[in-house]
């Protein structure tokens, strides 16, 4: 028994002990990015930015392709999205509207090593390189997964019109937490980002999006960052959705046109009442 029990805890050593030397990997699976080719207007271009350690991003820029001035979406992707993927997206829901999304760092063509800390102050490198090609265009930043991250951090930090955050979470560590409870994640994890934080310190409209079955953020930590954001316009959970099939469902793009919609006027309104004081 003795034995059985010494073995079980060396086991169980090991297991942690891998984890720990892979997380990186299992939030950043930078290899599994598919590379293959979306469609992307002619008009789109590439663009670059240089973040504050002089790593060099990559991204692309799609203007707007139908009934312009509606603004510029600036998108962070889930961990596994190509950034030519989110503005096939986002041009496609949003046509009347300016896309920017950058890939993250270590995500090729982008330089360097990705982390939770490198997306959060990249996000702002990202958006201030905006006035090369865009400069007093109202922005909305939107975070898919944990592209939610980046974009609340950058709405903390940064004048936007709004922001829409889908699948969002509070803490990065409450999910691991809750997917590895038999690990000592608190002690573990080298990668923090806590969006309710930030959340709680922005007063710009924010609009959520989630999906009802979603298996990888569970949904008491959508609904504490929730209760952390202190001016919701839109909180939409589509049906019969899941972490990735949300994307495909019918009520996805219709909740994403609402949500700019209801920031846009949230703006407008907020606009109006200065311009009157």
């Amino acid at each position: 028994m003795i034995q059985l029990l010494l073995a079980a805890i060396g086991l169980y050593i090991a297991v942690v002990v891998g984890l720990a030397l892979v997380q990186t990997s299992l939030l950043f699976p930078t290899g599994l990015v598919t590379r293959s080719a979306v469609y992307l207007p002619t008009t789109a271009r590439r663009i670059s930015v240089k973040a504050t350690d002089g790593i060099e991003l990559q991204g692309v820029h799609v203007p707007a392709s139908a009934s312009p001035g509606g603004g510029l979406l600036l998108g962070f992707g889930g961990n596994a999205w190509n950034a030519a993927t989110l503005a096939s997206l986002l041009n496609e829901v949003l046509p009347g509207h300016e896309v920017v999304v950058f890939h993250y760092r270590g995500y090729l063509p982008s330089a360097g090593r990705p982390s939770a800390a490198s997306l959060l102050h990249d996000a702002l490198a990202a958006h201030d390189g905006l006035t090369e090609f865009a400069s007093g265009v109202p922005v909305i930043a939107i975070g898919i997964s944990i592209g939610c991250g980046p974009a609340m951090h950058l709405a903390r930090h940064r004048r936007l019109s709004g922001v829409i955050l889908v699948t969002p979470f509070d803490s990065l560590a409450a999910v691991a937490r809750h997917h590895y409870w038999w690990a000592p994640v608190r002690l573990l994890l080298r990668h923090k980002m806590e969006v309710g934080a930030d959340a709680s310190e922005v007063g710009e409209p924010v609009a959520i999006i989630a999906a009802e079955r979603d298996g990888v953020v569970p949904a008491e930590r959508t609904e504490a960052l929730r209760r952390k954001i202190r001016r919701l316009v839109l909180y939409r959970v589509i049906a019969d959705a899941d972490h990735n099939s949300l994307y495909d469902r019918p009520g996805f793009a219709g909740a994403l046109r609402e949500a700019v919609d209801l920031i846009r006027a949230a703006a407008g309104e907020e606009k109006s009442s200065r311009s009157w004081r």
